[in-house]
């Protein structure tokens, strides 16, 4: 599983035009069901005719193989795979709406789906389809606007804590459960051999923003009001930039690196000995030690160490939609039907190793056997979604630049919260 990927995937939605819901008014339907937010329930009987799909490279690149089950019980249904490459993806997609030519079924990503949430873009999710009450929950709300729900979650991921499991043996030391406990625990890394305790990715760009969220909501704040307010000049996201910059101050995280590219082979050379990161670093860390099994018997996982107000981490991962123009709608259901199934998303986390969204899959043995991958069922069960709004990807970054001063000491937490606060509400929450 490619973190790069899912990267590539944030970065775009900084620069999307704040009008695309605006750009596509009247693409829509104007049938009953796009009008009331509810949508005929779709039957069990086979799929037919051709199912445009547009997914980003990456996870969906195994999918022609993962719906071979589906293809057989519906021969005569085509489903045709358009992958786009992350740095393109949502571009081409939000052109291609506007031009009234986008596909059937498209994939969108939970944390930066906000601006395609409407009616003129994609259609409700049927009644009955699926049961919402079977994904994890911040997933299935961030396809929710004004009590519609437009997409259904496919794979999920999350924040952990990653680190050497043979240098917190040797140093006598376990996993923090608290932020008091996270720097002292980093020392103790250091003290038995690694460079730096933690390795802090230093892109000060949107997704070190997102990651003082996170912290923000540790720390017992808001990002955003129940009334649609901004709520970032807090005392819990001053204590969250105050935490953050800690890393660095105390010396156990290195401000000049490594970069996202370089964290894993520093990891596994011991020039730092933890990461807060996401569960496919599992899977990569043998190929970065160029050593079978090297992972099994050095590295453990464990939930977020918990603030002032518990150790809440952000969702995030893939979902999809059927937009609005579809032709083949439900077909087009069908599908997404089978792709939320349990079965299918085990399927998917065999060839990809993408985490099911479906919370029942996660009790299959391919999955359940795995014990690094428990830190990160925990804690996705202590998630939030970020606003759903179309702003919070400029808002998210310009935390993160923000961050980077608190950091490095040019200006204080304070600050920081105060600068944040203007700039977002200079914004406002755009329109979705």
């Amino acid at each position: 599983m490619s973190n790069l990927s899912r990267r590539g995937a944030l970065r775009l939605t900084a620069g999307i035009a704040l009008s695309l819901t605006l750009s596509l008014a009247g693409c829509g339907r104007s049938d009953d069901a796009a009008a009331t937010g509810t949508a005929k329930p779709i039957d069990a009987s086979p799929a037919t005719g051709t199912i445009n799909v547009w997914a980003a490279q990456g996870d969906a690149d195994v999918l022609d193989k993962v719906i071979e089950p589906f293809k057989a019980a519906n021969p005569d249904v085509t489903v045709k795979f358009t992958l786009i490459p992350n740095a393109e993806y949502y571009t081409k997609l939000q052109s291609a709406i506007a031009a009234g030519k986008g596909p059937d079924v498209a994939q969108f990503f939970p944390e930066s789906q906000a601006q395609f949430l409407d009616p003129s873009i994609l259609q409700p999710v049927p009644d009955g389809l699926v049961d919402p009450g079977g994904f994890f929950k911040s997933l299935w709300d961030a396809g929710v606007a004004k009590n519609v729900a437009y997409t259904v979650p496919w794979y999920a991921y999350t924040y952990a804590l990653v680190y050497r499991s043979d240098l917190a043996e040797k140093a006598g030391a376990k996993a923090p459960a608290t932020w008091d406990g996270m720097v002292p625990f980093l020392k103790a890394l250091q003290g038995a051999g690694a460079g730096h305790g933690l390795g802090a990715d230093i892109g000060w760009d949107i997704f070190n923003g997102q990651d003082v969220a996170m912290y923000a909501w540790q720390a017992g704040g808001s990002l955003l009001s129940s009334d649609g307010k901004w709520t970032l000049d807090t005392p819990a996201m001053a204590d969250a930039l105050k935490y953050n910059a800690s890393f660095f101050t105390s010396g156990v995280a290195d401000p000049s690196g490594p970069t996202f590219l370089d964290s894993q082979p520093y990891f596994v050379d011991g020039k730092t000995a933890a990461m807060i990161t996401g569960p496919w670093v599992i899977g990569q860390l043998d190929t970065a030690a160029k050593k079978p099994g090297w992972t099994a018997s050095h590295v453990a996982t464990a939930p977020l160490p918990a603030g002032p107000s518990g150790g809440t981490s952000f969702s995030a991962g893939g979902s999809w939609g059927v937009l609005a123009t579809s032709g083949n709608a439900a077909a087009s259901w069908k599908l997404v039907r089978h792709l939320s199934q349990p079965g299918t998303q085990v399927a998917q986390y065999k060839a990809y190793s993408s985490l099911p969204a479906v919370m029942s899959a996660w009790e299959d043995p391919a999955i359940k056997g795995q014990p690094l991958l428990g830190a990160f069922l925990t804690q996705l069960t202590n998630t939030r979604t970020f606003p759903q709004v179309s702003t919070w990807q400029q808002v998210a970054t310009r935390l993160g630049k923000e961050m980077e001063a608190v950091a490095k000491g040019k200006g204080t937490a304070e600050q920081a919260a105060a600068s944040v606060q203007a700039y977002a509400e200079s914004l406002g929450t755009g329109t979705r």
